[in-house]
């Protein structure tokens, strides 16, 4: 079996799917609305007035158009590795606070993706990566302190019923469709790094050794149940970061060590 697709493979296969995208996505029930409920999890007040978002993967602009939704007056960045998504994103109509980036999510800084950010979305992106732990530590380094991150990702709930219902979801629909378009690589590809990742509570000790606080693993409703899954996670507010630091320095140094988070099953809201 060929191995998973990464970086510019993976990004070839995007830029090549990118016009049947949005297409083929409309097909699955409650696509929209699921991200949609990620987005407000990420729970900013006064309509994210004064707050900076970042879309991180954001494809052809399903995720932004989201979080424009939850949050209609936040200033939004939108990035994706595709230059192909980026185009579809690019060309809908948006208000003039969300503007496009195009960056692999590795190398925002290169990019002069720059923080601080109130929020990060990212919708399937963390099982796409080569180093997800080290894509992790630089979201939680753009960060402000209290800042929050949602992760909405195709992520095993651990039960052989969810690898059942996900193998026969993409035998009876999503290879003969990507086959159909002629973007089976990219679907085959889908459906395998979906089982090749973290179940979710694996997934969710990952943000908490990546030093993200209060992590909490919440279910999508539906027939994803048990397969998609809203993370979301906090870097530490000001108070504790100065008292981190004060420590550090105490002891002479500032490791940057790893903690696991307190990872909770929420029901779907």
């Amino acid at each position: 079996m060929p191995p998973l697709l990464r970086d510019s493979a993976l990004t070839a296969a995007f830029d090549h799917g990118a016009g049947r995208y949005d297409r083929l996505v409309a097909l699955n029930p409650g696509y929209h609305a699921q991200l949609r409920r990620s987005a407000r999890r990420l729970g900013l007040t006064d309509g994210g007035a004064g707050r900076r978002v970042l879309d991180l993967g954001c494809g052809t602009g399903a995720s932004t158009a989201a979080l424009a939704a939850a949050f209609p007056a936040a200033q939004i960045v939108g990035v994706d590795a595709s230059a192909g998504m980026l185009e579809r994103a690019r060309a809908k109509r948006w208000p003039s606070r969300v503007r496009f980036v195009h960056a692999p999510a590795e190398e925002l800084r290169r990019a002069e993706v720059g923080g601080p950010f109130d929020a990060v979305l990212a919708g399937y992106l963390f099982r796409n990566l080569t180093d997800p732990d080290a894509v992790l530590r630089t979201v939680h380094g753009l960060l402000t302190p209290g800042g929050r991150l949602a992760v909405h990702e195709y992520a095993l709930g651990g039960r052989r019923v969810d690898r059942l219902v996900w193998d026969a979801v993409c035998r009876g629909v999503i290879l003969p469709l990507g086959t159909a378009t002629g973007d089976r690589d990219l679907y085959r590809h889908l459906w395998r790094s979906v089982a090749a990742f973290d179940t979710a509570p694996t997934f969710g000790a990952r943000l908490g050794r990546a030093g993200f606080e209060r992590v909490r693993v919440l279910p999508l409703p539906g027939w994803q149940t048990g397969i998609t899954h809203t993370f979301v996670g906090h870097r530490a507010d000001a108070e504790t970061d100065r008292a981190e630091t004060g420590r550090a320095e105490t002891d002479g140094a500032r490791t940057g060590r790893a903690r696991s988070g307190d990872v909770e099953e929420g029901g779907a809201r």
